[in-house]
């Protein structure tokens, strides 16, 4: 059933989430997770059941899996989602429904597409040859529950044995001295004012991280992945220092690298224009970032919303998480005036995104998976 495309008042993240934020502070991924479960428990499944229930979900025959390849592998499926409840800390006899919906027909699924993904990456290399790390990319809004997916995912890879790196478009923002020079150079594009959009990034800085990482390929080697201070200078941010940057070590096998613009494709100028005017230059410094991040990207996850205007709802959700846990977060009025700055874009770039799929993705590699506005996957059309 497709979803009506109008944003719930009552929000997967104040009901059941599985919510790990990275929205704010140092940009390090490994904080806190705010979880406001429900407390009424489910009835314990048997494994039968689970089964069932897997098999029910809206990604099996999207990636191809038969009820017998599930079966085939069921005791990864049950050791995968008992490491996930140890993860979010749940006990995995009382997981309700949409906690294990959650674990059982979106985490899980993308796992194993993603495992798929990169055994035909390692399969294109002869015996003795180094494997540079697939980068999978996420495309996805603000709010729809990627950094969360990228979260449960490269714990997953670890617990596996092998190593994952995670980046966001976030770590690659100009340095605060880059976005005072940006908005001197746009004045009155409101677009451009603070970081987010195509031109507040540091593209040869994307380009010297991503090529470092692809030459991860053996043991011993190390590197320092970037991070973003979104609190510096009152919220308008800085890259954080150095000696906050986590370190990687080789051979990387997966590079999970997430952010909501991956993926779009520049347009013609009237397109844009009628969408806002001001997006015209930033559909022009769109053109370089095909070789600063998707050029490097091998395969695609896309997030798919049936309404973008669900954004806000989301982001305004995440900030009364933080406040509520004693965070800083921003108010009702600076969450709009936020999101009214990517929205935009969302209107203008998204048709094409889910339409044609990233720039230069191929279909064999890119998985769409469409979300309701509880941030659960959905059967598309």
């Amino acid at each position: 059933m497709m979803a009506s495309g109008k944003c719930s008042g009552s929000s997967w993240l104040q009901h059941n989430p599985l919510h790990h934020d990275a929205s704010s502070g140092s940009g390090s991924r490994q904080g806190p997770i705010y979880s406001v479960f429900r407390t009424k428990p489910a009835e314990v499944a048997s494994v039968e059941d689970l089964f069932e229930f897997i098999c029910s979900g809206p990604l099996v025959d999207k990636m191809g899996l038969t009820q017998e390849k599930v079966a085939e592998s069921i005791d990864k499926w049950l050791f995968y989602g008992s490491k996930l409840c140890r993860l979010f800390q749940l006990d995995e006899l009382y997981l309700t429904t949409p906690q294990k919906a959650r674990f059982y027909h979106y985490y899980i699924p993308v796992f194993v597409w993603c495992e798929d993904q990169i055994s035909q990456h390692a399969s294109k290399f002869k015996d003795g040859e180094e494997i540079p790390p697939l980068v999978i990319g996420f495309s996805a809004p603000q709010g729809c529950g990627k950094t969360t997916l990228v979260f449960a995912l490269d714990y997953l890879f670890r617990i596996t044995g092998r190593n994952s790196a995670t980046l966001s478009i976030d770590d690659f923002y100009l340095t605060a001295g880059g976005q005072a020079e940006l908005r001197e150079q746009n004045p009155g594009n409101t677009l451009l004012e603070l970081r987010g959009n195509a031109g507040s990034h540091d593209l040869p800085f994307s380009v010297e991280t991503l090529t470092a990482l692809s030459k991860l390929t053996k043991e011993g080697m190390k590197m320092k992945l970037p991070r973003y201070d979104k609190s510096a200078y009152s919220g308008r941010g800085d890259r954080a220092d150095s000696s906050t940057w986590q370190e990687v070590e080789g051979p990387l096998t997966v590079v999970l690298y997430e952010g909501w613009m991956l993926g779009f494709k520049p347009l013609a100028n009237e397109v844009v224009k009628a969408v806002d005017p001001q997006l015209e230059i930033v559909n022009k410094n769109l053109g370089a970032y095909y070789d600063a991040w998707d050029k490097f990207i091998k395969a695609w996850i896309v997030i798919k919303i049936q309404d973008p205007s669900c954004v806000y709802q989301w982001r305004l959700q995440a900030e009364i998480a933080m406040r509520q846990a004693g965070k800083p977060g921003m108010s009702d009025e600076e969450v709009k005036d936020f999101v009214s700055r990517y929205l935009p874009a969302y209107k203008a770039y998204l048709p094409t995104l889910y339409s044609e799929g990233p720039n230069g993705s191929h279909p064999n590699h890119l998985l769409l998976i469409e979300i309701d506005e509880a941030r659960n996957p959905i059967l598309g059309i």
